[in-house]
């Protein structure tokens, strides 16, 4: 095949180029009226609902059968482990609420994907991806699942991940779970999407669904949004709900929205934060929650900023150190004051460290999980998930192992000296010695650096190639973390990261807004077989 052709010949998958334009419902406009499907937002949707060009059944059933042609036919994309199958019901009773009530707000009606670690309450599992938790049917929503509801959104479907978000082997390949298979990056196929939010990643990059919902414990919402030339936010931990989630780490892990432009993680973010009184995380938020981050948005948000280049991260690699220059010129020009090099005095010291803290962490936290499943299920603690595992190897364990399962099993309780030794030198690390210290030293409102570099190979043999990334810091420290789209190096994807102290979301969403304005650097993925 051409490489430079894109991959388009399944005769299924000449469906999905149909679906650019929107059939406009019989109770709409006259029938030469028409939305283009692709890269839709927030506020083109709500247009297209308010003047009647669109329905949001209509709008589901879309994405629902753009779904269908790309995700296991066409270009196999793999982005969504299941649709739900009340997504058409749920959507006719809010268009049928819009006519005789008006509408809730910017999310009435909008088709939205969920990663498959976070509990709905639609008949849809929640299963982290793994065979041992299929058959699980959470009860209740997620806190912020529920949120979103509440806001109007249709949830469409579960979204396929990093199996136990990335955190079962030493060597996997992000974007692979058992239940999901393999997701593939829409900008080259053969290229990872990252994780472990990949197919929440892909779904909005490749217009599967309007926005989608990820988790981070260090990178699975920035690093594939990245990779996949998306809008990624990673929020303060507690400042969302972490309650009804498949956990890893409770120092670490958040959900975060996942976007195709600043607005709509703005718009997300304040829907999705609140507190939650059995997430000891959210408790200690205090009065620090928000409902309204749109107003933080800027296009003139970089003019007299102070921002601090994190040079390390990528001085090794000089493409991308270009690159790096490339956007901060860009910064610049758009009025910013940039300091650089400003990097962190321990930078690169917690890798030990935090593995250290997530085993433990882990071990504690997704035993506690399990033991609220029904008694039926195969696997209730972590001993269960790894002889689970060994038992249904030819599924779970075709391609790499569970050493980091293994690892995690074998530590004792959190009250182990070991385990507070090591989250006091993270914590050392990367707050009040790491991101607060920088930012202190040299007046700065945010630091910056490439999130990571361009997607690597899918290689199921040896697992992911290291193309660096800066999201360790503000995971370790528990800080919010905004990555935009900041071009194409040689086709795939590069993001800008934007990260500081704990709750600086207004002041990385003004600069995150910014950048976007100057650079509009969204480049839709044309779903090529390789570059």
């Amino acid at each position: 095949m051409d490489l430079e052709t894109p991959y388009s010949m399944d005769r299924r998958f000449f469906l999905w180029g149909s679906l650019a334009m929107l059939a406009v419902p019989a109770t709409g406009w006259a029938a030469s009226t028409k939305v283009a499907l692709e890269e839709l937002t927030l506020a083109d949707i709500a247009a297209a609902f308010a003047d009647g060009r669109l329905t949001s059944q209509h709008l589901t059933k879309l994405y629902l059968t753009r779904i269908e042609a790309m995700n296991h036919a066409g270009p196999t994309l793999a982005a969504v482990i299941e649709t739900n199958p009340k997504a058409l019901a749920i959507a006719a009773d809010l268009d049928r609420e819009r006519t005789g009530k008006g509408s809730r707000g910017l999310l009435h009606g909008v088709p939205i994907l969920i990663k498959d670690n976070i509990e709905t309450a639609d008949p849809m599992m929640t299963t982290a991806g793994s065979l041992a938790l299929e058959g699980w049917y959470a009860p209740q929503d997620a806190p912020l699942v529920a949120k979103l509801r509440a806001a109007g959104a249709v949830i469409l479907g579960k979204s396929n991940l990093s199996e136990w978000a990335n955190f079962r082997s030493t060597h996997a390949a992000s974007g692979w779970s058992a239940r999901g298979g393999q997701a593939r990056n829409p900008y080259a196929l053969d290229r990872s999407p990252s994780g472990s939010s990949s197919g929440s990643a892909i779904a909005v990059s490749a217009n599967l669904c309007a926005l989608a919902v990820g988790s981070e414990t260090d990178g699975s919402i920035v690093s594939p949004a990245s990779v996949n030339g998306i809008v990624g936010l990673k929020p303060t931990v507690g400042l969302l709900s972490r309650s009804g989630i498949v956990p890893l780490s409770h120092s670490q892990d958040t959900a975060g929205p996942l976007t195709r432009n600043v607005h709509d993680a703005a718009v997300m973010l304040g829907i999705m934060a609140g507190l939650d009184a059995n997430d000891n995380a959210s408790v200690a938020v205090g009065d620090k929650f928000q409902q309204d981050y749109v107003r933080y948005l800027d296009p003139q948000g970089l003019k007299g900023a102070r921002l601090g280049i994190a040079r390390k991260f990528f001085a090794d690699n000089a493409p991308l150190n270009t690159f790096l220059d490339d956007c901060i010129a860009k910064l610049k020009a758009a009025g910013a004051v940039i300091i650089d090099p400003a990097d962190l005095p321990l930078h690169g010291t917690t890798s030990a460290a935090e593995t250290e803290v997530l085993l433990y962490e882990f071990k504690a936290d997704i035993n506690k999980y399990l033991a609220r499943l029904p008694s039926s299920m195969p696997a209730r603690t972590l001993a269960d998930l790894i002889r689970f595992n060994d038992a249904h190897a030819a599924r779970e364990l075709p391609y790499f192992g569970q050493e980091l399962f293994r690892q995690a099993e074998a530590k004792g309780s959190l009250d182990d000296a070991a385990y507070a030794s090591a989250r006091a030198t993270c914590l050392a690390a990367t707050r009040d010695g790491g991101i607060d210290a920088v930012l202190a030293e040299h007046h700065l409102d945010a630091m910056v650096t490439l999130t990571n570099g361009p997607a690597c190979f899918i290689d199921l043999v040896n697992g992911d190639a290291d193309t660096g990334g800066c999201s360790s810091p503000a995971a370790v420290a528990g800080y919010p973390h905004i990555t935009v789209p900041a071009g194409l190096y040689r086709g795939l994807p590069v993001g800008l990261s934007f990260f500081g102290t704990a709750f600086s979301e207004p002041t990385l969403i003004r600069l995150a807004s910014g950048f976007e304005n100057v650079t509009n650097a969204r480049t839709q993925p044309r779903l090529l077989p390789s570059v």
